[in-house]
């Protein structure tokens, strides 16, 4: 995706689901530092390529912070979505069984 195609950062929405109940749900720009320069920063480390994700923390709604408190669980589904952009879709495995 290109930067024309994708639109201002700060105005896309980010959203986190479990088992299709939303968890998370903040704008991109709630982000403490704006994606610009977190991408100048990491370049100066390490070389970035298409497709790299860099990790930054993640906006409220963590399991442990709820109540009751959610967490997940193997079998659990776990999708976030950028608008935009798309949805990241992954399944819980038990530790034991995935190592």
């Amino acid at each position: 995706m290109t930067p024309d195609e994708f639109g201002a950062p700060e105005t896309q929405r980010l959203q986190t689901r479990l088992n299709g109940e939303v968890m998370q749900d903040a704008v991109l720009a709630d982000m403490i530092f704006p994606i610009a320069r977190l991408i100048e920063y990491c370049s100066t480390f390490t070389p970035l390529s298409p497709g790299d994700v860099i990790v930054t923390g993640t906006p409220g709604g963590v399991g442990n912070k709820r109540d009751p408190q959610v967490f997940m669980k193997p079998g659990d589904t776990v999708e976030i979505e950028i608008d935009g952009i798309g949805i990241l879709r992954n399944s819980i495995a038990d530790e034991a069984v995935a190592a």
